[in-house]
């Protein structure tokens, strides 16, 4: 689950005058080149005030997104194309996806059932949340810090929706092995057409069942989770692109740390000495840090902000309280 806080452009207010958009027959019939149609799209999909942060989080980058796929161009070279002339059917064909977005307000990633994360390449569709997940970023950037060259044998990714975590991880890890679960059949049928894609069958085993019940005794170095996480007022207030994707990896109760509880109750039984977690909690660090207040722990940071990923360790984990009687924490009197 990945929640980044949605963007979205505000609509003018007072008395200002409306602004007409060029429709798209006419657009298809005068425009020619791809920086002339992707100028087009910026216009129809900023005036349509659709909301970002799934992939990407602005209009241009949304446009090239679209144009690129739409043309069978390569997904991160967009500047040697700008002024190819494009015949009427490629132009009709990119504005009729960028109708459908302004029109549905579907996500890009589930129009053209891919998503890229750091390079890769995912298919993306309403079984799962999209791929976005910070915790990928710092297993490139950030994490190798904490782990002191002691690379992770046994990796745990919980909550993997469509396997983007889980993949990421076998292919930084090279010698890992990873066990992936989710509580969603179908998010994992989905997971399992992504790891045939990247060829990483033999080193990760999908688990359907509930956080760590499916997992048994085992015990791992690293568990990852990107958990729904939302809470309850922001979850009323989300656009319809988010509402899109299937609600049970995003909403995370009143305060967002429903699941997080039960995470943190368990994870010391999963977590061999010396092991992490790395937790995805979003723009949620007020309510984590209301929530578990006798946790010692540490921000990841990542581009998007200081507080959004939390690292903590067994040791950690266990001087809390956690993983005791019952998974209940002791807390701080």
């Amino acid at each position: 689950m990945s929640a980044r806080r949605p963007t979205a452009r505000a609509t003018a207010s007072g008395v200002a005058a409306k602004r007409a958009v060029v429709g798209m027959d006419q657009a298809v019939q005068e425009l020619r080149t791809l920086r002339d149609c992707l100028r087009h799209a910026c216009t129809r999909l900023s005036a349509a005030a659709l909301a970002y942060g799934q992939g990407t989080d602005n209009a241009w980058d949304e446009a090239v997104w679209l144009a690129l796929w739409s043309l069978h161009l390569p997904p991160d070279r967009v500047e040697p194309f700008l002024d190819a002339r494009l015949t009427r059917d490629e132009r009709k064909s990119f504005f009729e996806l960028i109708e459908r977005r302004c029109r549905e307000r579907v996500p890009a990633a589930y129009l053209t059932g891919e998503a890229w994360l750091r390079g890769l390449r995912f298919r993306a569709d309403p079984r799962a949340i999209i791929p976005r997940s910070l915790i990928v970023e710092a297993m490139e950037e950030t994490l190798d810090d904490w782990l002191a060259g002691r690379e992770p044998d046994d990796i745990l990714d919980l909550c993997t929706g469509g396997g983007s975590i889980a993949i990421s991880a076998a292919l930084r890890f090279a010698q890992a092995r990873v066990d992936a679960v989710d509580l969603s059949e179908q998010a994992l049928s989905l997971a399992a057409e992504n790891l045939a894609d990247h060829q990483v069958q033999d080193r990760v085993n999908l688990y359907h069942g509930d956080l760590f019940a499916p997992i048994g005794d085992r015990q791992y170095d690293l568990i990852l989770c990107n958990p729904p996480y939302v809470n309850s007022a922001s979850m009323r207030k989300l656009p319809a692109e988010f509402l899109a994707e299937p609600d049970t990896a995003l909403a995370g109760g009143n305060d967002g740390m429903d699941l997080i509880r039960r995470i943190l109750a368990d994870a010391p039984k999963a977590l061999r000495d010396g092991g992490f977690l790395l937790l995805e909690i979003g723009h949620e660090a007020p309510f984590f840090e209301a929530a578990f207040d006798s946790l010692e722990f540490a921000y990841l940071p990542v581009a998007a902000g200081e507080d959004q990923l939390v690292l903590v360790s067994r040791e950690q984990l266990r001087a809390a309280g956690y993983g005791a009687t019952l998974g209940k924490p002791r807390r701080r009197r």
